[in-house]
């Protein structure tokens, strides 16, 4: 993407395809109060996302992805918009970090018993032959 075009800002579609999401999520996203700040708007009324916006979604969108409530996204989003918060916002993070922590410990529970089948079959037909 050229810096010129973000100069200008980019449109939803455009947005949503960088950032692999639909233009529906990012009009929630705006709409239900995950966005860092609004995001601005051509002469037209079209939405123009910039470079940081593109980067917030990203880290909305991974925040979502590893489980964290849409409530949480949203009170994150309001301590960074009010600036400052920064204990308040290291605690929602290191809250969800653990939570990831744990789910991650359990899949990896997971893993190990099916790799510990895949390897009793393995021994079985290779005692077969």
């Amino acid at each position: 993407m050229s810096a010129v075009a973000f100069a200008q800002g980019i449109g939803v579609a455009e947005a949503a395809q960088l950032c692999g999401l639909s233009a529906h999520t990012l009009r929630y996203y705006e709409r239900d109060g995950l966005m860092l700040a609004p995001v601005a708007r051509t002469a037209s009324g079209r939405r123009a996302y910039t470079e940081e916006d593109l980067r917030w979604i990203a880290m909305v969108t991974r925040l979502r992805a590893t489980g964290m409530p849409i409530r949480e996204v949203r009170a994150y989003a309001e301590l960074c918009r009010g600036g400052g918060g920064e204990r308040e916002r290291l605690a929602i993070l290191l809250a969800h970090r653990a939570r990831v922590l744990a789910q991650l410990a359990e899949v990896q529970g997971h893993l190990a018993a099916i790799d510990g089948k895949i390897a009793r079959y393995e021994e079985q037909l290779a005692a077969r032959a």
